[in-house]
């Protein structure tokens, strides 16, 4: 038996004989009595805003509201009902023709009022991108559709196909070792959390 053989087989003999894993522990389930409120605070503590509409038309007079505050000329708009966007994905074939959007306005599944996240499945997205390429950011998200921890979260996330999704929380954020924070170095620098219905 060569030398390789002999370390090989003292290694397995060494082996500690496999156990059983524990059980994993009861999870103690967050249960916030205003949701809404903890999301907010939540958004903000992460650099967000959250915004509450109402009704379709609501919906789109506060998308129309950003663009004309972050003064957005290049925008691409996936919600139906939250206006229109100059930038259509499906007619890029080049992704790098994103360069330069200046806000997305994009679905967003669910939120997490634990921590202010946002679920964004990316399957039906055209450029799954544009999250990341995107000056600013507003996601759309439906009013119930908020879970109160990542617990729960997790137990909500489904694919339905090929893809990924990602939760996104606040604006881009990075710090180096003087603790210098900067926003937007690797993202968007704003993100705004549209609660809609």
């Amino acid at each position: 038996m060569g030398s390789r053989a002999e370390i090989l087989s003292a290694l397995r003999a060494a082996r500690a004989p496999a156990e059983p894993l524990p059980a994993d522990p009861p999870v103690a389930a967050l249960r916030y009595p205003d949701p809404v409120s903890r999301l907010g605070e939540a958004i903000r503590a992460v650099g967000g805003t959250l915004l509450r509409t109402a009704v379709a038309a609501d919906l789109a007079r506060e998308v129309a509201g950003l663009i004309d505050r972050l003064q957005a000329r290049r925008v691409v708009c996936e919600v139906p009902g939250a206006g229109e966007g100059n930038v259509r994905l499906a007619e890029i074939a080049d992704p790098h023709a994103l360069d330069g959007v200046d806000l997305a306005v994009l679905p967003g599944a669910f939120a997490v009022a634990e921590n202010g996240a946002v679920w964004l499945p990316t399957g039906g997205l055209t450029h799954r991108g544009v999250f990341v390429i995107a000056e600013h950011l507003a996601l759309v998200v439906p009013a119930e559709a908020i879970v109160n921890d990542m617990h729960e979260a997790y137990r909500r996330v489904r694919f339905d196909g090929p893809g990924f999704g990602v939760f996104l929380a606040g604006p881009s954020k990075t710090a180096d070792i003087e603790q210098a924070l900067v926003i937007g170095a690797h993202g968007p620098r704003s993100c705004t959390v549209l609660l809609h219905g």
